[in-house]
C-alpha cells in the first residue's frame, strides 16, 4: 500500500472522530486551535523567513511572493479567522426542510458532513489553517497538499494545529499534512474516489487545469477572478472612483481584484481622466481601447488577450460601451463567473444587471474586494466555486456538507399488497 493512500486512510478513520464531536466540543478545539497558532507565531514567522528566502532565490515576484508573505499581524489575522469560524452557527444537524405527506410519514432533509476533504493549493500559508479550521467545523478530516514554496511554513502551522489536536484526544490524521509533494503523488491523491469525498484546488489557474484533468473525485473549480466594474450612465462618480481604486489597487494580487473598467459612454469624458489619474498615481498601467484613449490619449492599446486576462498586478484593461446591455454582453464574453461590480443609482439598471448575469458575485455599489467569505459573513473560506455544483460563490462550513433525506414513519409500506 502507498504512504498516500496510508495518509488518506488514516484521514478518513479520524473522520469518523470529527463527526462524533458535537458542536460545543468543536468549537473548543478550534479555539485551542487559534491559541496554538498564536503561541507558535515566532516559530511560523521563522519558518516562513526560509520560505520566503528560497522564493526569491527562485526568482518568485509578484503576487505569488505577496500571498507567501506572513508577518506577526497576519499571523493573527490566520488566528482570528479560525477563531470567528469557531463561533458560526454549527451545520451539522441543521434541519433544512420538513414536510409531511398525507400517508403520515415525516419528512426532513439534515446537513451532514462530506468525509474527507483534499485541499490542492499554492503559496498560501493561511489556507492550512483555513481549511482545516472550516472542514473541522463542518464536522470534516482534511488532507492538505501545499506547495514546495511554502512547506516550512505549513508545517509550522500544521504543527500548532496538531498540538490542539492532541489535547483534544482528536487524532492528527484529521489534519493530514502532505509532505510528500512529488506530482505524481498529488495524482494518486486525486485519484483516492473510494476514500476522498471532495477536491478543492486553490491557486493559480495551471495548478486548477491539472487538478480537474486528473481527478477522479469531485472538483471544486475556480480557474480565474476577471473581475468588471461597470460603471453606468446614472452612476455617481465620486462613489465609482471609489470602487475602482479599492478594487483595483488594495490588493492587486488577489482573485477578487478588477481587471477590467467598463464605462457608459455619456460619462466617460467627465469620469476617465479623473480615474486615470488617480490610478496612475498609484502606480496602475491602463490599457484601453480606441474611445477609452480618445479620453486619455496615452493610455496604451488594448489587445484582445487584455479583455479575458487576470493581471493579479497593476494593469487594468477598459472599455467604453453604449450602454448596460453592451456592458453585460462583454461580461458575458470575457467573465470568469467570479464577481461582477455596477456602480449606478438606477434602480431598474442594477437589477438588470444582477438579473442578466450568473456570476457566482454579484455587487451593486459595492466594492469587489468583499467577494470573500470573511466579509460574505462565513467567518472565513475553503475556496471560491465558479462551478455550479452544491456550491457556488465564496465557500465557508456549510459549503462542506451535504444534505440527506430523514424519513420517519410509523410502520407505513409503499406496496400494502405485499405484506405477509
Amino acid at each position: 500500500m502507498s504512504d498516500i493512500r496510508t495518509q488518506a486512510l488514516a484521514c478518513r478513520d479520524a473522520a469518523t472522530a470529527i463527526a462524533a464531536l458535537d458542536n460545543n466540543a468543536r468549537r473548543l478545539l478550534l479555539l485551542d486551535m487559534a491559541q496554538a497558532v498564536d503561541s507558535q507565531t515566532d516559530t511560523i514567522l521563522a519558518a516562513n523567513e526560509k520560505d520566503m528566502a528560497q522564493a526569491a532565490a527562485k526568482g518568485v515576484q509578484g503576487a505569488m511572493l505577496d500571498r507567501l508573505r506572513l508577518d506577526a499581524g497576519r499571523v493573527a489575522t490566520i488566528a482570528n479567522a479560525v477563531r470567528e469560524v469557531a463561533d458560526l452557527p454549527d451545520p451539522v444537524g441543521q434541519v433544512t426542510r420538513r414536510d409531511q405527506l398525507p400517508n403520515g410519514l415525516a419528512i426532513e432533509r439534515v446537513r451532514i458532513p462530506l468525509g474527507v476533504i483534499t485541499m490542492i493549493y499554492e503559496a498560501r500559508p493561511n489556507v492550512t489553517a483555513d481549511a482545516a479550521a472550516l472542514c473541522l467545523k463542518a464536522g470534516n478530516a482534511v488532507i492538505l497538499r501545499g506547495g514546495s514554496e511554502a512547506l516550512h511554513s505549513n508545517t509550522a502551522i500544521a504543527a500548532a494545529l496538531h498540538a490542539a489536536l492532541q489535547k483534544h484526544g482528536i487524532p492528527a490524521a484529521a489534519v493530514t499534512l502532505v509532505e510528500d509533494l512529488r506530482r505524481e503523488t498529488m495524482v494518486e491523491l486525486l485519484q483516492l474516489a473510494d476514500i476522498i469525498d471532495l477536491a478543492i484546488p486553490r491557486g493559480g489557474e495551471g495548478l486548477i487545469r491539472f487538478v480537474t484533468e486528473h481527478a477522479r473525485v469531485p472538483v471544486i473549480k475556480h480557474y480565474k477572478g476577471v473581475c468588471h466594474l461597470y460603471v453606468d450612465k446614472a452612476a455617481d462618480l465620486a462613489l465609482a472612483l471609489d470602487l475602482l481604486i479599492d478594487g483595483k489597487t488594495s490588493r492587486p494580487g488577489v482573485c477578487n481584484a478588477l481587471e477590467t473598467l467598463l464605462v457608459h459612454r455619456d460619462v466617460a469624458a467627465e469620469f476617465l481622466p479623473k480615474a486615470a489619474a488617480a490610478l496612475r498615481q498609484r502606480g496602475v498601467e491602463l490599457r484601453g481601447d480606441e474611445r477609452s484613449r480618445e479620453q486619455v490619449p496615452d493610455m496604451a492599446v488594448a489587445s484582445e488577450d487584455d479583455y479575458a486576462a487576470e493581471f493579479l498586478d497593476l494593469i487594468l484593461a477598459i472599455r467604453v460601451v453604449d450602454s448596460a446591455d453592451d456592458a453585460i454582453a462583454h461580461i458575458r464574453r470575457y467573465g470568469s463567473d467570479h464577481t461582477e461590480v455596477i456602480a449606478t443609482a438606477d434602480q431598474a439598471t442594477a437589477d438588470a444587471f444582477v438579473h442578466a448575469l450568473r456570476s457566482a458575485v454579484v455587487m451593486v455599489n459595492a466594492s469587489s474586494r468583499f467577494s470573500d467569505g470573511g466579509e460574505l459573513g462565513l467567518g472565513s473560506e475553503i475556496g471560491i466555486s465558479t462551478t455550479r455544483l452544491h456550491a457556488y460563490g465564496p465557500m465557508g462550513a456549510e459549503s462542506l456538507t451535504i444534505e440527506r433525506f430523514v424519513v420517519r414513519g410509523e410502520g407505513q409500506v409503499r406496496h400494502p399488497q405485499s405484506r405477509a
